[in-house]
């Protein structure tokens, strides 16, 4: 085995016993840079033979596209399980991966967490199903995430979360504030806020690793940098230093609501006025309509503000994608149900259900954008969605290890919140606590 494999391994496996809290890693020796072809008539011959695949899934709208899809092949069987959302599916996965044992066919990863399997190479690269070809059809933020910034697809998107501002329109109006359209008018809109109404906050913050990246991301800071094993992690950028000096005025002049998002206090605040914004992806329309149905009517959807003056820069907040785990069994039967549902019909299915599109042509369909939202006053919102997803810069990395980086957030940079530390020195010592981990993992991360 080359030297570079069995470093890369080493470092993988640790990272999957420890940012999972699960037993050492179990995929496979070697990458696969002979992986064998899987034509169209292979995958066409699967479902001819028929046969089982489990999905670990916790996407409701994957209910209905498996029985479709059962229904347009008779032979085949969809096992669709919740092992739970995010972490708590992680570890199970990582659990059924070590023990090899129960590892299922597909498997639902958020974008952010992909390339902590893919360069561990637990996930089958998809290139040789001829994925590769289907890039055109998807909006290039969730496009880059199946990458795990390599060259391989190791998933197809299943959907997508590029960010808007969602505002109390209600509350706007009655103090007379402008929606803001730069982050600077959004500091301004924040203290005519609390002026005006001394318990309403422009939005509730108290340090969330997910909202974090992606403001970074849209501020132009890449701290992350992956070659295989090779890390750099830099929160010095100017990108980075834009999203501190603004956010920090937020904090330090206390307007930001101290509340943790989907709290019921959160749910509370958002219905009664109090928190006024959120700046999140465009899957938060069914969160609001189920959750804050009391403000039915009240709110409204802009586009994300920008940090400089008629830019039009977005970022991606959450999205997930349906993978191949490497040691699943049935791989043609299996890129059959994934590509059925996030590549075929069962896209129309899921959108029918509420899920938000990753695929180019729906965002820009005329009726996906003409779709009115009867909870934002009949606002045909997918419009600003759509802009934003094609907004998105591609060339955004996570960490192989970010699941374990985001545990730690709120013990680094989550401090600015609650203490004298600032941003900027929060994310020095999530920096330095990062590439301390990392190198204790077998990766050599520089600054």
């Amino acid at each position: 085995m080359p030297k570079h494999s069995r470093r890369l391994l080493r470092a993988l496996g640790l990272v999957c016993t420890l940012a999972l809290g699960a037993t050492a890693c179990g995929g496979s020796d070697d990458g696969d840079p002979d992986q064998k072809a899987v034509s169209p008539a292979d995958v066409q011959a699967a479902l001819k033979k028929g046969g089982t695949i489990t999905v670990w899934a916790w996407e409701p709208t994957l209910e209905q596209v498996a029985t479709d899809f059962e229904k347009e092949h008779p032979g085949v069987k969809v096992e669709l399980v919740n092992a739970g959302t995010n972490n708590d599916q992680y570890t199970a996965l990582q659990n059924a991966i070590s023990a090899k044992k129960g590892v299922p066919d597909v498997a639902q990863i958020e974008y952010y967490a992909m390339g902590q399997y893919a360069l561990t190479k637990q996930l089958t690269d998809l290139k040789a199903f001829g994925a590769g070809k289907l890039s055109a059809q998807y909006s290039p933020g969730p496009w880059n995430g199946v990458r795990a910034g390599g060259e391989g697809v190791y998933a197809l998107p299943m959907d997508s979360g590029p960010m808007a501002l969602f505002y109390n329109k209600t509350v706007f109006d009655k103090h007379g504030i402008e929606v803001p359209t730069t982050w600077a008018e959004y500091l301004d809109a924040a203290r005519e806020l609390r002026k005006a109404d001394p318990k309403a906050y422009i939005t509730a913050d108290t340090g969330d690793a997910g909202f974090a990246t992606s403001m970074l991301w849209q501020a132009g800071s890449r701290p992350y940098t992956v070659d295989g094993t090779e890390v750099k992690i830099d929160f010095s950028d100017q990108g980075a230093k834009t999203f501190t000096d603004t956010w920090q005025q937020l904090i330090d002049e206390k307007l930001l609501a101290p509340v943790t998002s989907w709290t019921d206090e959160w749910y509370k605040g958002l219905g009664d006025g109090t928190i006024a914004t959120l700046a999140t992806g465009a899957w938060m329309p069914a969160n609001l309509a189920s959750g804050v149905k009391n403000a039915a009517g009240d709110w409204r959807v802009a586009p994300l503000p920008q940090w400089k003056t008629g830019g039009k820069t977005s970022a991606e907040n959450g999205g997930s994608a349906l993978a191949l785990p490497e040691l699943g069994d049935n791989e043609a039967l299996a890129y059959a149900f994934v590509e059925y549902a996030n590549a075929g019909k069962g896209v129309q299915t899921r959108l029918g259900n509420g899920a938000f599109p990753a695929t180019t042509a729906d965002l820009q369909s005329t009726k996906f954008q003409e779709t009115a939202f009867p909870y934002f006053g009949g606002q045909k919102a997918n419009k600003i969605f759509a802009e934003s997803a094609a907004s998105v810069p591609d060339d955004w990395s996570y960490l192989p290890y970010q699941v374990y980086a985001n545990s730690i957030f709120n013990d680094t940079v989550g401090k600015a919140y609650v203490s004298g530390t600032t941003l900027t020195e929060g994310l020095r010592s999530w920096q330095e606590a990062s590439v301390k981990y990392g190198n204790e993992q077998g990766f050599t991360v520089g600054k």
